[in-house]
């Protein structure tokens, strides 16, 4: 990081601080006169105008709120400051609370990234983002924030992303990864999960700021709990620090009575405190002397005017400009950093302070009061520095010291569509995708190369065995493998720095949110990586939020659950995963597979591999099995052409089983997975009944879905040519939908030409069973699909 602005810190003169109601509001130090106060006052009034803007400013006849945050974006005005103006360099990326976007905003601004008319624009369409948006945003944003706890993490998982580079293609060391983040943040659970993970403790350039305001969205934080966050901290080998005071209050902690001073605020419950900063300046030396003050304190504080008191308790360390370049400097690069900065929720504001000031507006009358105090205009609210005065030159040299250099750009590997062995001739596709990445370490090495695997915990159980033994385990340091020499070890466990495989605790947020930033580092740094994760199924829906905003962060990923299904059946209900295929087909910016057989899943991830690391990409979610399955049941194509025109049909969602034309169809039998064994039986028996049952097997649903959306709407994505080859509209005939999961996942399959469907799928929690026990509790065996069948044609 560098000092410049440091040189506009030598100011040690104390003025009195500009009041509203007598109380004493400003933005930064209490030790005013310095270019970097000038600067924060500055940032305050823009971020609460960028917001007033929003809400007062701009037509809004659709009568909803537009809301915005003006007193956590208040409370983050001097550390943000002190980072931008005077500590980043242009390799640190940083990771801005939710409700301070609109600083980030103005900061933009001061910097020249932003125009003046799109201060006006914040949370309307096209415009600011309510939260930092990576994606969205028009100006630099480093992460995308806004789900609580999830842009907290991102800079360690993206930092682990930047050695992994580091160690495999050669970049040369980056800066700090920074998170801005709120006290109350830490009640989220992925906070703790990723702070004790083992290979979070190295990361030196790791460094979290806590806003610390002791307030939550709903009321003033009962309990004072610092120094139990800083154990925790402290446990997982994190150099925790604390900027509490400012450096007025620690001059008067110098004097007689400083000590009793020093105690009555630190025993202070937060209730008090922020009962104290919402008194007016004459009841403030009395409510700070409490019931029974001592004398030492009691004349000390009568030594003191009462504005003067007033402004001695606001005086915190997250505010003091000169304090927070001063803990900065004490950041410890062996290991990760955390910052408690005690602040004000509100400060500089009429709300300051206010127990319910988490969403509240300023007046009209407040705003001319703020805009006079920070020396603009309500009437002309986006002013710069005056071209000439140290501020404009000190925002002037800061963009030039941020300007990132042009990112290289390396073009993600050309994926095959398939490689050229043959399968098993009964396999899994969890057996298989062991295989396959082995594989194509030896065909492809150059796609395989840009290729890193993360599970948590589960490496060997998701089949990973033979990947790992082929690459071994990523660390950021060689570690001995005390197991080296024994002759009876299958999986061999090698770390050190060019491993490919990277092995995390039993946490699936944690996965998540480190495949979302391996899958972001094409656009941050240039370097395209294809990342792997393997989850149990039945986690997935633990892990979807925080994967779902990696990937609305722009990350790219590939995550596979398995095993899944009833089908794991002597697992019991815990580890029978029943919603995921729905999942698969209702969330964004992915495509879900659940390939039957080994050929289809290779094609499919082979795809799925290609659309990785590149603009407009997409992630991919894969349901996979561990039961084996005759492969002979796929009667894969001999013939070049036609084996190709199915490889398609596969990518694009499903193709047909059943050897006989669509025409000659009396019922349809449609399933996906490892259940197709099943419906090829069942279609077996119903042949020996009489009824010709064609066969569908589908590989996307999430695919067909997208067609059949854009059959009736040209301008959304998808292929509607495959619902025609699948459900011929000439033919109609009733459906028979089966898989192993909520059978709602395929229910949108009796649009696509309206017939009568029957759905077979799992509906209630599993038990421990055997395969044909659990698939006859449920439903999904032959005897009950051919049944549906037969009451869909009324025999």
């Amino acid at each position: 990081m560098s000092d410049d602005g440091r040189q506009f810190e030598t100011s040690t003169q104390q003025t009195p601080a500009p009041t509203v109601n007598e109380r004493p509001l400003t933005a930064a130090s209490s030790l005013r006169g310095s270019t970097l106060d000038a600067i924060a006052q500055r940032v305050l009034w823009l971020s609460t105008a960028i917001i007033d803007a929003a809400n007062r400013g701009r037509a809004n006849p659709d009568g909803v709120k537009v809301g915005g945050h003006q007193s956590s974006s208040a409370s983050m005005v001097g550390i943000m400051t002190a980072l931008w103006f005077a500590e980043l360099g242009p390799h640190d990326r940083v990771s801005v609370k939710p409700h301070a976007s609109p600083v980030l905003h103005a900061i933009a601004y001061l910097l020249g990234e932003l125009e003046e008319g799109q201060l006006g624009t914040l949370r309307a369409r096209g415009g600011l983002q309510a939260y930092p948006s990576r994606s969205k945003d028009p100006h630099t944003v480093d992460f995308s924030t806004g789900s609580v706890g999830i842009g907290a993490t991102a800079p360690l998982w993206a930092a682990l992303s930047r050695r992994y580079l580091r160690d495999h293609f050669g970049l040369p060391p980056g800066g700090r990864f920074i998170s801005l983040l709120g006290d109350a943040e830490m009640d989220e659970g992925a906070v703790w999960e990723a702070i004790i993970d083992p290979e979070v403790r190295q990361l030196g350039e790791a460094v979290w700021i806590v806003d610390l305001n002791r307030q939550s969205l709903d009321r003033v934080i009962p309990d004072v709990q610092i120094a139990r966050l800083q154990g925790m901290f402290a446990a997982a080998d994190w150099q925790v620090l604390t900027c509490k005071w400012g450096r007025r209050l620690q001059a008067l902690f110098a004097r007689p009575g400083g000590d009793a001073l020093r105690r009555r605020l630190e025993e202070m419950p937060n209730e008090e405190y922020q009962r104290l900063l919402r008194s007016h300046p004459r009841d403030v030396p009395a409510r700070l002397l409490g019931d029974s003050p001592g004398p030492a304190l009691a004349e000390l504080v009568a030594g003191l005017g009462d504005v003067e008191v007033a402004e001695a308790v606001r005086d915190l360390g997250g505010h003091d400009i000169q304090e927070l370049l001063a803990t900065y400097a004490q950041i410890d690069d062996s290991r990760p950093t955390v910052i408690f900065a005690y602040t004000i929720k509100g400060r500089g504001l009429a709300t300051e302070g206010h127990p319910s000031n988490h969403a509240a507006q300023l007046t009209e009358e407040q705003m001319h009061e703020l805009a006079s105090l920070s020396g603009t205009d309500l009437e002309d609210p986006w002013q710069r520095f005056p071209a000439g005065s140290e501020e404009a030159e000190l925002c002037a040299r800061t963009a030039e010291r941020l300007r990132r250099p042009p990112l290289p750009s390396a073009a993600p590997p050309a994926v095959p569509v398939e490689l050229k062995w043959p399968h098993k001739q009964v396999t899994s596709t969890q057996a298989t995708l062991g295989r396959l990445l082995s594989d194509l370490k030896r065909a492809e090495p150059e796609v395989a190369r840009r290729v890193v695997t993360v599970s948590p915990d589960v490496a060997s159980s998701t089949n990973l065995g033979g990947w790992i033994n082929k690459t071994g385990i990523w660390s950021a340091s060689d570690r001995r493998d005390w197991f080296a020499d024994d002759a009876d070890r299958v999986l061999r466990w090698q770390e050190d720095p060019g491993g490919q495989h990277m092995q995390l605790g039993i946490a699936e947020v944690n996965l998540v949110g480190l495949i979302g930033e391996l899958g972001a580092t094409w656009s941050r740094w240039g370097e395209p990586l294809i990342p792997i994760g393997t989850i149990y199924d039945p986690f997935v829906g633990r892990a979807l939020e925080p994967w779902m905003f990696g990937i609305y962060a722009g990350g790219q990923s590939i995550l596979v659950g398995t095993p899944s299904g009833v089908t794991l059946a002597p697992e019991g209900g815990a580890h029978q995963s029943v919603n995921t295929p729905s999942i698969g087909v209702s969330t964004p910016g992915i495509d879900s597979w659940e390939p039957a057989f080994a050929q289809d899943l290779e094609w499919t991830l082979l795809h799925a591999m290609s659309q990785l690391g590149r603009p407009g990409g997409t992630s991919a979610y894969f349901r996979l099995s561990t039961r084996p399955v005759e492969q002979s049941l796929a009667n894969l194509p001999g013939d070049p052409a036609v084996r190709e025109r199915r490889r398609r049909q596969v990518i694009a969602g499903g193709y047909r089983l059943s050897s006989h034309r669509a025409a000659e169809d009396e019922v349809l039998l449609v399933g996906t997975g490892a259940i197709m064994p099943n419906v090829c039986a069942a279609a077996r028996t119903l042949a020996e009944q009489g009824v010709r049952a064609g066969i569908v097997c589908i590989t996307s649903a999430s695919k067909l879905f997208a067609a059949l959306m854009a059959r009736d709407d040209p301008g959304a994505q998808g292929s509607p040519a495959i619902l025609e080859q699948l459900f011929p509209a000439a033919h109609p005939v009733p459906l028979v939908t089966v898989l192993d999961g909520h059978p709602h996942a395929l229910s949108f399959l009796s649009g696509v030409r309206g017939d009568r469907m029957r759905m077979l799928g799992v509906r209630e929690f599993g038990q421990s069973a055997s395969l044909s026990d659990a698939y006859g509790l449920h439903g999904l065996d032959a005897g009950s699909i051919t049944a549906a069948a037969l009451d869909q044609l009324g025999r």
